[in-house]
């Protein structure tokens, strides 16, 4: 495996891999492509592509942490083949993560990659958010939510908020539309007791497009009746 990501890694966003990091990695890598072969787990495919559009930028969702993080309970919403949560636990051993996919086939290749990989307190769950978000087990439990361009802001917002503790912090994955999505979504995160703290640029090498981390901070808790019944906030959601 090429070093120059987990080198880019540290410069870009101080995250350090010790060489069992760097393995499982580069296990995480060769499940990916012996899937893919069999599966349309995901539309790259390519080593070097994997390396920074997946590994890499799922990294980079450390610049929305707090400093002080060492032992974060995180959960990633539409999860895909592992991303967001999967590099970002690797990075993070001590962290409890659950992985939320509702597509079965990914879900199971979630759960294979946790046992090749050996890792740990890690769930995953082919429930949808908005039950979850409704399931004391993990309503306000967390301290960071994650989602990459899995839905409009304001759906994402009604999805992460409820799962996440007063104090912790919702970090949604977008692109050049970040800006005027989050201001479409003034509205929901006030409702789902959340404030915008900031819309941080994310720069991936040779990479074109724009890429941000739109992060949100949960102040008040979110009011009962949230998120609603599954399929209601995609439909209808909460809009300025």
């Amino acid at each position: 495996m090429s070093l120059d990501w987990i080198q880019q890694a540290k410069q870009l966003f101080g995250v350090d891999l010790d060489e069992a990091q760097k393995a499982q990695f580069a296990d995480y890598e060769a499940m990916l492509l012996d899937w893919n072969a069999r599966f349309n787990l995901t539309a790259i495919r390519e080593p070097e592509a994997i390396r920074i559009k997946h590994f890499l930028d799922s990294l980079s969702c450390v610049l929305g942490f707090p400093h002080d993080l060492d032992e974060p309970s995180l959960i990633d919403v539409g999860s895909g083949a592992g991303f967001p949560g999967v590099p970002l636990k690797i990075a993070y051993p001590k962290a409890f993560l659950t992985l939320v996919e509702s597509v079965k086939k990914k879900a199971h290749f979630c759960q294979e990659l946790v046992r090749v990989l050996g890792l740990r307190q890690v769930l995953v769950s082919s429930e949808r958010a908005e039950t979850l978000g409704q399931d004391w087990e993990h309503r306000k439990f967390y301290d960071i939510a994650l989602a990459r361009a899995v839905a409009n802001m304001p759906t994402l917002v009604e999805y992460l908020l409820p799962l996440v503790k007063v104090g912790g912090r919702a970090v949604i994955q977008k692109g050049g539309s970040a800006h005027e999505e989050a201001d479409a979504a003034r509205n929901a995160i006030r409702l789902f007791g959340g404030k915008l703290l900031d819309i941080l640029p994310v720069n991936l090498p040779a990479v074109d497009g724009e890429r941000y981390l739109v992060v949100i901070e949960k102040i008040r808790p979110t009011p009962a009746d949230f998120p609603r019944p599954i399929g209601i906030p995609g439909k209808s959601p909460v809009l300025n």
